[in-house]
């Protein structure tokens, strides 16, 4: 069975947003919690679950997660609160 790839973005406890990706969103944010997951979020909770969508497949999660990664902080505000349409950010054209 294949399973649908999630982008997801966090909150740190100082405000810091962080994103990734995962075939299980739960799973990784109990990792980042526990300090398990990726270095920049150690140590830096409590951590909220800000954002979250299946994207599909993992080639155009990564593509996805890239293209927010390059966002200004106040458009990756606006993308958690739907101001930015997610998919406004996955057309292949740049």
């Amino acid at each position: 069975m294949i399973k649908d790839w999630y982008l997801y973005i966090l909150r740190c406890a100082n405000g810091d947003l962080y994103t990734g990706i995962t075939t299980d969103v739960d799973n990784r944010f109990e990792q980042h919690q526990q300090g398990k997951g990726a270095k920049r979020t150690k140590g830096r909770g409590p951590l909220s679950l800000e954002f979250q969508t299946c994207v599909g497949d993992k080639g155009p999660a990564l593509q996805l997660e890239h293209r927010i990664k390059q966002l200004t902080r106040e458009q990756k505000e606006d993308l958690i609160n739907g101001r930015i349409v997610i998919d406004s950010l996955m057309t292949d054209g740049d």
